[in-house]
């Protein structure tokens, strides 16, 4: 990118042009661990819908690609920026629009924080459900870009049955409007989806229209239940989806993670809980479960007796706040391993009734590789996240090789290579695998529709054509 097209940018938007090194050293990396070979040309922080189209048609016009970025907390490399590149950060653009009370419906910003829609939710007695593990400071617009789930998915779902409507930047600047305000709305091709979970390939997310629920009136009760090994936990998992019973959360922790997390956050954070240090057998796996709503008692009575009848030591937390303790517990499970050594996170769903099968064939492949993989599961809808923990600024081959069986194992047993992170560029080199050629064929057609010079994220889902 030359001079010239930096100073048509800074004319179009002053300040929010940024070339400063650290701003664009910070744009290679997110989350995941991975960064590129060089840092984007500049970084632009757009703060209204006008600014993303002044970048989207100077990039167009000057056929420069622009990767759009939120709080970088993604988890597949979707969002870095390289050399001769535009990062466009939505960051700033962060107003909750309206909520309105009388339809439960939200309108935001692509900048809103998860958590902070909540907080302006609370008032008006209404709750927007989807719950990614980086809630507190991932955005909406970035939640909806990799389609994000979390640990509530099983009951509420994942990030796109909470989307009705879109304004999207096409490549061009152009503005696309999709969806609509009505709880029903099946007038032509479901654009809304389609956008959802694209990964900043098909456009620009400026504004979402979102479905909200009823803020829960009910104490939550929580349940752990001890096991001898994972595949005993996995089989317990098995047994709640046997009764037919739906927890609003049903994790499962595996000795290694476990172990981590110990020594993470020290005894006393998990002294008085089943997890501490001595309460179970060493080696003991667990799964967290809790249910919510009027039946939340009796519910929980059910999937205790689910947990126990698959061998499980069931404990119920005394309550809400020793419930939110265990769950807190569940999620510092990925600062554990950060905390330990640079961390590969993956992210595969399997059938539930395959899980005890998927973690079989994770000890097999850790034990062939000569790894250990610990892994956290969103056991309630078959989200496993086997994680590898390795040293240097370079992701070994032999973790690179194990990952390749664990992605190739998980769509045998008729899964997906990911569940809620997307494929950014770190999974893109399995994704025929998992579609076909014929599908693949038409994705990359459809993109094209979308984004003919092929400008928008070009790195991201798709491998380079020879």
């Amino acid at each position: 990118m030359g001079s010239d097209l930096i100073d048509e940018l800074r004319r179009a938007l002053g300040d929010a042009v940024s070339t400063d090194d650290g701003v664009r050293e910070a744009a290679r990396g997110d989350a995941s661990g991975w960064r590129t070979d060089s840092p984007p040309d500049a970084v632009v922080h757009a703060a209204s819908v006008a600014d993303v189209q002044a970048v989207l048609r100077i990039a167009s016009a000057s056929g420069t690609p622009v990767v759009t970025r939120g709080a970088g907390t993604g988890l597949a490399g979707g969002a870095n920026g390289c050399r001769g590149q535009i990062v466009l950060d939505t960051t700033r653009m962060d107003r909750v629009l309206e909520i309105d009370q009388a339809n439960e419906l939200a309108v935001v910003e692509p900048g809103v924080i998860n958590d902070d829609l909540n907080r302006a939710l609370a008032p008006h007695g209404l709750w927007y459900s989807p719950d990614p593990a980086s809630k507190a400071i991932s955005t909406i617009g970035g939640n909806i870009a990799t389609g994000a789930g979390g640990l509530l998915c099983a009951k509420y779902g994942v990030t796109r049955e909470a989307v009705l409507g879109l304004v999207v930047v096409l490549a061009d600047g152009s503005l696309l409007r999709t969806g609509h305000r009505t709880v029903k709305g099946v007038t032509g091709y479901d654009l809304t989806a389609l956008l959802t979970g694209s990964e900043g390939t098909l456009g620009v997310i400026v504004e979402a229209t979102l479905r909200l629920r009823p803020a829960p009136r009910h104490e939550p009760v929580t349940i752990a239940a001890a096991y001898p090994d994972v595949e005993s936990a996995a089989e317990g998992a098995a047994a709640v989806v046997r009764a037919h019973l739906r927890p609003a959360m049903l994790e499962l922790l595996e000795p290694g993670g476990l172990a981590r997390i110990r020594s993470f956050l020290g005894d006393a954070a998990l002294a008085g809980t089943p997890l501490a240090a001595g309460a179970a057998p060493d080696g003991a796996a667990f799964l967290i479960a809790q249910s919510d709503g009027p039946e939340a008692a009796a519910e929980a009575a059910e999937v205790a007796a689910a947990l126990a009848s698959a061998g499980g030591s069931v404990a119920l937390a005394a309550d809400a706040a020793e419930g939110e303790r265990l769950l807190a517990i569940r999620r510092s499970f990925h600062g554990a391993l950060a905390a330990s050594g640079e961390v590969l996170i993956e992210d595969v769903s399997v059938p539930r009734s395959q899980m005890p099968a998927m973690f079989r064939e994770i000890a097999r492949i850790a034990d062939a590789h000569d790894l250990e993989i610990p892994t956290v599961a969103h056991a309630g809808d078959g989200n496993l996240h086997p994680n590898f923990v390795y040293s240097g600024d370079e992701v070994p081959e032999r973790v690179w090789a194990a990952a390749d069986e664990l992605f190739r194992t998980a769509v045998a047993l008729g899964g997906t290579l990911t569940g809620e992170h997307g494929v950014g560029v770190l999974k893109r080199r399995w994704l025929r695998d998992e579609l076909g050629d014929a599908q693949e064929a038409l994705q990359r057609r459809i993109k094209a529709a979308f984004d003919p010079a092929g400008i928008l994220n070009p790195a991201a889902m798709f491998e380079p054509v020879a």
